[in-house]
């Protein structure tokens, strides 16, 4: 019986250790911060990234608390393929290369950390930062 205690009890400490990872949606809605406070929103526009809490492209730089998600939505891009392409450590899943007006990409930060980002298709023309506390 104490094995099967102590088989639990390291799973248990597994499950914990596995929650300090970002947690990751692709292509969603967006969405409110997920109780760590309020939720990143950046454009994603014709050779621009851009904050919506404060105004700041290329690079638009944003800060959150842990547990917020932040949306990257596609607009007024025309024809121009697009991404959001984690850079460096930490990191996040990059979304796919994606064309037309109004896609969504969402990731949900619940590290803290500097996360840095371009667009596979424009490089370093496209860049970004997620601060996250």
């Amino acid at each position: 019986m104490r094995i099967g205690t102590a088989v639990i009890g390291l799973l248990a400490l597994a499950a914990l250790a596995g929650c300090t990872s970002p947690t990751y949606g692709g292509g969603g809605g967006g969405g409110g911060g997920g109780g760590g406070g309020p939720s990143g929103e950046i454009v994603v526009g014709n050779i621009l990234f851009k904050s919506a809490h404060n105004g700041s492209q290329n690079p638009a730089i944003d800060t959150v608390a842990v547990g917020s998600t932040v949306t990257w939505t596609w607009t007024s891009t025309g024809a121009v393929s697009h991404s959001v392409r984690s850079q460096g450590a930490p990191s996040f899943p990059s979304s796919p290369i994606e064309t037309g007006d109004g896609k969504t990409y969402s990731v949900t930060f619940t590290t803290p950390g500097s996360y840095s980002y371009d667009c596979a298709v424009h490089g370093a023309a496209m860049s970004g930062t997620i601060v996250v506390r």
